[in-house]
């Protein structure tokens, strides 16, 4: 595998998602994209219980699954404090947290998933997901992975490019939120240094980190249209995107 990418994309006002995703796999097949079957990726939360009752963070277990890895299940526990500890299983964990319902409890209503068209250009893989929760559509997600390199800094420019190229839209020249630099904290609480996650070799939990920040957006937005922008960056609608045409 290659670095992954994660782009919003803004819905139109008066377009539907379907429309948008449709003209968006037109115009990739139309620039030599060809079809490679579909993806899905889902993620269930599971909260302990009972809550805390001095006020402090309750735990989270959230479970996920992508289908470019059928045999994994994916996991992320947040103590609530901003700490998660990640970690890869095969599929007896969903079992295993069927089993916990004593202490953990499966917060249904925010199971969410994208789901759609998948398509390979050259050396990558593009990724169309309608967002859906409970059946509700919330947005349009792009995943993009270049196969030809495993570090971000050293093709991010190839990435946003592409990706310019077939949304329409400005990307932001800064590296995604997610690979941001990040603060190393000391045992004692304070910070040490900055850890430059772009310069890392890229794994597979890097690709769920990023649909769980995504889907953490989406969950909190009270209705579906507006697919949320990547976290911190700036996301410009060119004059041509309402028609998806090429400028």
């Amino acid at each position: 595998m290659g670095v992954t990418v994660l782009q919003p994309y803004p819905l139109p006002e008066g377009k539907s998602g379907a429309h948008i995703i449709d003209q968006l796999g037109k115009r990739l097949l139309s620039l030599g994209a060809t079809h490679a079957g579909q993806f899905l990726v889902d993620c269930e939360t599971f909260i302990s219980t009972p809550q805390p009752h001095n006020g402090a963070p309750g735990r989270a277990v959230h479970v996920l699954h992508n289908s470019e890895y059928p045999a994994s299940t994916f996991s992320i526990i947040d103590n609530g404090t901003g700490k998660q500890v990640s970690l890869v299983a095969d599929n007896i964990f969903d079992l295993l947290m069927l089993k916990m319902t004593n202490t953990f409890t499966s917060k249904k209503q925010t199971k969410i998933e994208s789901r759609g068209a998948r398509f390979e250009y050259g050396d990558f893989v593009i990724k169309l997901g309608s967002v859906t929760m409970m059946e509700h559509f919330k947005g349009i997600l792009i995943e993009i992975e270049y196969k030809a390199c495993v570090i971000l800094a050293y093709c991010w420019e190839m990435i946003r490019e592409v990706l310019q190229g077939f949304l329409g839209i400005s990307v932001s020249k800064d590296f995604p939120v997610y690979f941001a630099p990040q603060p190393i904290m000391t045992p004692m609480g304070l910070q040490q240094q900055l850890h430059t996650k772009h310069n890392d070799i890229y794994e597979p939990m890097d690709t769920v980190k990023q649909y769980l920040e995504q889907f953490t957006n989406y969950r909190k937005q009270v209705h579906g249209g507006m697919g949320g922008n990547t976290v911190g960056q700036p996301m410009l609608m060119s004059p041509s995107m309402a028609g998806l045409h090429r400028p």
